[in-house]
């Protein structure tokens, strides 16, 4: 038997993004590395989708942003933590600062 990744993690990661933008494609390259190598929940979000236009609202003009949010088992109910953000440029270490933390923190 092999053991497996348990099917909630510690630490939520969401990169905020939108199509055709290279800084989004650089910050995906970095998150996507480093999940490879330290698996976390990992998801992206485009903020062009009309769905998530609340997101737009907040985030259209400075994409791409990371939330790192640590996972909080409380009386039988899981909950997010207040998002630890990291804007634009940002490199491998420092998601995994964060992530470390968030994961800590659980």
């Amino acid at each position: 038997m092999f053991p497996t990744q348990p099917l909630l993690t510690a630490a939520r990661v969401t990169l905020f993004t939108r199509v055709g933008c290279g800084l989004c494609d650089t910050a995906k390259h970095t998150v996507t590395q480093l999940n490879k190598r330290k698996p976390f929940d990992y998801s992206e979000l485009d903020i062009m989708i009309p769905e998530n236009k609340p997101w737009k609202d907040v985030y259209e003009f400075d994409v791409p942003v990371l939330h790192v949010q640590s996972t909080i088992k409380q009386s039988g109910k899981t909950e997010l933590s207040d998002p630890k953000k990291l804007f634009h440029r940002f490199t491998e270490q420092e998601v995994e600062n964060l992530v470390d933390e968030a994961e800590q923190a659980s």
